[in-house]
């Protein structure tokens, strides 16, 4: 498969184009300077030819739910979203300088920090869930670290809600990570799918390669890989500084049968949490809203391809009529004009007399500094 060039950046208003960060299947992310407030953003945009009702269908989602949910630490923050001149959908993020795409390929990460991370995204992922969306694309990749250091979860691009599932959904996956369930395509994602692919993807931290991964050329082919995903034998991480107990909360995650793995992703943070009491570890904040809190917002539009930019606000307001005055009655106004309008002489005369009053004070300053020079 050949892989798609990178498309131009855009030019849009208040940003600065700085250099490219990366290319994916179907969209390009550019770093920009904003103007007002400055700082760096990331700016994602679908290339210029790109009229896939699907992807425009998948990239307003991604707008959508990221503003539903970037209030969350460990969810990469949304700024604003539109259309550029040149008619190509982009969203404004939030600048991300790192990645653990490839870092836990090439360094050993601590467990320490491995467990921290694990709690951080269980409770993003608890969030979405209990907002009725689902990531469905959770792997390393997909965890980008801040400039404070601390990891995120971005591209929700392929997200979709909760209820809703049908015989017609395109089912989405990066097989190293996905569950069984997701691998035979007898699922498009669940909860218990996304506890799978975040116990792998915490495997995959400690490991340094996915679960189902071998190092012997050739044996990582896509067919090997399912084959391999769909008996889910779990094979402990080959790390002696690994606790037994963490072992056991990656095999529960990552159980064949998804009754087994743990119900929800914040029992799965919990059991984290309780592995890092364990060693002596202060437990990472599991970070997940108050019922009270979860937004009641408009329910996200999976459907939704339109290209949406900024509209213009409008007031809607109630135009005064006026009154109509008949004829009779305003030539009747006309006529009596002169019985509400003050004679003509009693205009002029309070300004005769306004004049001679005031000639008569000249007069008098004019006397009176006259004396006072006299006394000097």
């Amino acid at each position: 498969m050949t892989r798609r060039l990178p498309s131009a950046p855009p030019l849009l208003p208040g940003l600065t184009y700085i250099r490219p960060l990366g290319s994916g299947g179907f969209a390009d992310v550019f770093l920009y300077q904003q103007d007002m407030p400055r700082r760096s953003v990331a700016v994602k945009v679908l290339p210029a030819d790109e009229r896939d009702p699907e992807l425009l269908r998948m990239f307003n989602a991604e707008a959508d739910i990221l503003a539903h949910l970037s209030a969350h630490p460990a969810i990469v923050t949304v700024y604003q979203a539109g259309i550029s001149a040149d008619g190509r959908p982009y969203i404004v993020m939030e600048y991300c300088p790192g990645s653990l795409a490839q870092r836990y390929r090439i360094e050993r990460i601590p467990v320490d920090e491995v467990m921290a991370i694990a709690v951080r995204l269980a409770g993003a992922l608890e969030s979405a869930h209990r907002a009725g969306l689902i990531h469905r694309d959770i792997k390393p990749s997909n965890i980008l670290v801040t400039s404070f250091g601390a990891a995120v979860l971005a591209d929700f691009g392929i997200s979709s809600s909760l209820l809703r599932e049908s015989a017609g959904d395109v089912v989405a996956m990066s097989i190293p990570w996905s569950a069984p369930e997701v691998v035979t395509e007898h699922s498009g994602g669940t909860i218990a799918s996304e506890v799978w692919s975040l116990g792998a993807t915490v495997y995959s931290l400690l490991a340094g390669h996915s679960p189902f991964e071998r190092r012997e050329k050739g044996q990582n082919t896509r067919d090997l890989m399912r084959r391999r995903i769909s008996r889910a034998t779990f094979v402990p991480v080959p790390r002696t500084d690994v606790p037994d107990a963490l072992q056991h909360v990656l095999a529960t995650a990552m159980a064949r049968d998804p009754d087994a793995r743990y119900p929800t992703a914040q029992a799965f943070g919990e059991a984290v949490r309780a592995v890092q009491q364990s060693v002596g570890v202060a437990p990472t904040p599991l970070e997940v809203p108050a019922d009270e809190w979860l937004p009641a917002s408009e329910v996200i539009d999976f459907s939704d391809a339109a290209p949406r930019g900024p509209v213009r606000s409008r007031l809607e307001h109630t135009a005064r009529r006026a009154r109509v005055v008949p004829e009779e009655t305003s030539r009747r106004r006309d006529e009596d004009t002169s019985l509400t309008a003050p004679p003509p002489h009693r205009r002029v005369w309070p300004w005769v007399t306004g004049g001679i009053a005031a000639l008569a004070l000249v007069a008098g300053a004019a006397l009176a500094v006259g004396t006072g020079w006299g006394l000097w």
